[in-house]
């Protein structure tokens, strides 16, 4: 990664020393290299929970394994079995990344989009604390869903730490479909701040919403119109 990127880290001291659940936006295929990259380098060693499709893939699976990542099923009861091995993670203080997207932006201008509430229900199952990460210049080296790189002319990449996202007032009494959906509006506008600031540009008044365009929330042909039953 140093020898791909020019990179810039900032605000690293805002990471708590004990166990947090890291929140970044998702430009591209490659972001997990880019978030990596940063956190080792400031001493700590990330998680994330992954969905299971990459475990199965030749030599990565094995990586994957390896380093204790947490395999996720989107659509199966396997994961509450996830959340509880995250939460061991917690425990140990340890990093846990998740990317509450839940995939790559599909906005236009790549700003973040909604976000699903896997994040805000882990945070409020432990109490961890939540913090937001923008990164901006990765989508350069690696456009989304793009078939190769283009390291040449060498790329840099900015990435910025957030404060705390403040969820204390959510966390006392029952996690209802309301009260978790608010944790990850706040969640998803501290990342669109964060980012705003990384491209000196004003975000859109609305996140982008993949289900009012028409789009899939999975796989690489989003523009490809949902099915009437979806």
């Amino acid at each position: 990664m140093n020898i791909l990127i020019g990179r810039t880290w900032k605000n690293f001291d805002r990471l708590p020393s004990g166990g947090f659940i890291l929140c970044p936006n998702h430009l591209t295929e490659i972001d997990p290299l880019v978030v990596g990259h940063a956190v080792y380098s400031s001493g700590r060693l990330p998680r994330w929970l992954t969905k299971d499709s990459l475990f199965k893939v030749p030599v990565l699976g094995s990586a994957l394994r390896a380093t204790g990542q947490i395999p996720v099923s989107r659509k199966s009861s396997s994961a509450a079995q996830s959340l509880d091995a995250a939460k061991k993670v917690l425990e140990a203080g340890g990093v846990i990344v998740i990317y509450p997207e839940g995939t790559l932006t599909r906005d236009p201008d790549l700003w973040p989009m909604v976000g699903r509430t896997g994040a805000a229900r882990l945070a409020l199952q432990t109490g961890a604390p939540v913090v937001p990460m923008a990164h901006w210049g990765d989508q350069e080296l690696f456009p989304r869903y793009a078939k190769k790189m283009y390291p040449f002319p060498r790329k840099h990449v900015t990435v910025t730490v957030g404060e705390q996202v403040q969820l204390d007032d959510l966390r006392t009494g029952p996690r209802t479909r309301t009260v978790l959906q608010e944790a990850t509006s706040r969640i998803m506008a501290s990342i669109t701040e964060l980012q705003a600031e990384l491209r000196d540009e004003t975000p859109p008044e609305n996140l982008w919403n993949p289900s009012e365009h028409g789009q899939t929330t999975t796989g690489r042909d989003f523009d490809v119109p949902k099915p009437p039953n979806d």
